[in-house]
């Protein structure tokens, strides 16, 4: 028998280890009743580690804190960055960015949305284990439990066409409720989210746009349900990927 290395130990108690090895791990801890230990306890460790730490992981990071680390640009400046996006979009035929006429309107809609998306999409990208709570193999499961938790039917937008598959979601927290975050990737292994939260006013605005450091999000809002995809990646490829979960989205609320 082939040995069995740590590092295939290690990607067999994370659930990482093709399908197509596992049986060979298994045969291999049956023989040798040291690295079955190991296994044991390591297994036991990551039990621990997720009774632990989950509910702490799956917080928003405080919104004072992030403020405090990188100070929100002035308002005027904000509102005149959406207006030039706006025109840009109208343009070129695409979906019209909508740019609130009074400023207490937009900073009551728009409170926090795009910025609690993007913090979230920071904590939970990098991951490379865990970058999700459910994979997208059980995407219907995923669906499901997010759209009870929520309340709602839910969605998870289609990006194939635009070369994202869907990697899997979780459960986190913002405002005092639950909020949903769909995880996709493309074959360059970029990944974007998608983020839902349901604590929003009953609302109807079109798309808009924010940046926050490297992050790019498109957001909008839909009855009482806020989205914004966030994502590291070119803002050309964020906005084709907004706009078709945008249409698919509204398509199924019609």
């Amino acid at each position: 028998m082939k040995e069995i290395t740590q590092d295939e130990l290690l990607a067999y108690v994370d659930g990482q280890l093709p399908v197509e090895r596992r049986a060979e791990v298994e045969a291999w801890l049956a023989e040798h009743p040291q690295d079955e230990a190991r296994v044991r306890a390591w297994s036991a460790q990551n039990q621990q580690l997720h009774e632990t730490f989950d509910a702490v992981l799956n917080e928003a990071v405080p919104l004072d804190l992030v403020r405090a680390l990188r100070p929100s640009p002035p308002l005027w400046k904000r509102l005149a960055r959406a207006a030039a996006i706006a025109l840009a979009i109208a343009g070129a035929g695409g979906i019209g960015y909508a740019v609130g006429t009074r400023q207490g309107r937009v900073q009551n809609i728009y409170a926090g949305l795009p910025r609690e998306a993007a913090v979230a999409h920071a904590v939970f990208s990098p991951e490379v284990r865990h970058p999700v709570e459910v994979d997208g193999e059980h995407a219907d499961h995923l669906v499901t439990w997010l759209s009870k938790r929520l309340g709602t039917s839910l969605r998870a937008p289609d990006f194939r066409a635009q070369g994202f598959h869907l990697l899997g979601g979780r459960l986190l927290a913002a405002g005092g409720g639950p909020v949903a975050q769909f995880m996709y990737e493309d074959a360059n292994s970029r990944r974007v989210t998608l983020y839902v939260r349901r604590d929003l006013k009953d609302q109807q605005t079109g798309f808009r746009h924010a940046r926050e450091g490297k992050v790019e999000v498109f957001y909008w809002i839909d009855g009482n349900f806020g989205y914004a995809l966030s994502g590291a990646v070119d803002n050309t490829v964020m906005q084709r990927l907004a706009e078709a979960a945008y249409e698919q989205l509204a398509a199924r609320s019609k």
